[in-house]
């Protein structure tokens, strides 16, 4: 078989699956779990803003300084390994899971030179291979012609109870109340952007994990994507 024979049998059996929903739905969780049994590549595009917002602080940049962000972004390189995130050949698993690091990571993801890059990035891991990509705006905007779409969602409540009960695991000091506030907040952000806000797409398959457990949602996604 040629290479270019190769090539073509590989994009006919790629598939692309796109997992969007609301901040605390469970996404990359899920994502990374489903990506392990269907053993395709797990793209966590949070993660990539996460990265980009732990820069920013790191380099006392704020949202409104465009042109310093910009040349930020010119000598800034995410990959993933073997499960980790690397921030210029840095693994910042930890590092970006902070509320700083969120809080502005709803403010930078809606930024036009930050989502013009990593979106690029994006698209260009999608070409290559089979994947599962989560965010906010994965159907709507990053892979439009994904196989397969699904929008996570939660009540705020539970996502907020979630979020409070991974950081008290993790050994962070939080307030239930605070992360509540944190995650309605984050969804007035991401659904009011003017740039590629929150929203399903018309052909996603909407799934309300309030009331599920992990494997449930799990397998209910593995099972669409077989046609079970």
């Amino acid at each position: 078989m040629s290479e270019r024979d190769d090539q073509m049998e590989q994009e006919k059996n790629r598939i692309r699956v796109a997992i969007d929903g609301p901040s605390g739905a469970g996404k990359s969780t899920i994502a990374r779990a489903v990506a392990k049994r269907m053993e395709m590549d797990y793209i966590d595009t949070g993660a990539m803003y996460r990265a980009v917002a732990y820069k920013m602080l790191q380099n006392s940049v704020s949202p409104n300084e465009l042109q310093l962000i910009e040349e930020m972004l010119a000598d800034t390189d995410i990959d993933f390994a073997k499960g980790n995130i690397l921030l210029d050949g840095e693994i910042i698993n930890n590092k970006i899971r902070t509320p700083e690091v969120s809080a502005l990571a709803s403010e930078c993801s809606a930024l036009a030179p930050v989502r013009e890059k990593l979106v690029r990035l994006q698209r260009q891991m999608g070409e290559k291979k089979s994947i599962i990509m989560d965010g906010r705006d994965i159907g709507t905007n990053v892979l439009t012609d994904a196989e397969y779409k699904f929008f996570l969602n939660a009540k705020p409540e539970e996502r907020a109870r979630r979020r409070h009960l991974e950081l008290l695991e993790k050994g962070q000091e939080a307030s239930y109340l605070q992360v509540l506030e944190d995650i309605k907040q984050r969804d007035h952000n991401d659904m009011t952007r003017a740039l590629n806000p929150l929203r399903k797409a018309e052909d996603a398959w909407e799934i309300d994990t309030t009331g599920m457990n992990l494997e449930q949602v799990i397998c209910t996604i593995i099972s669409h994507i077989k046609g079970e």
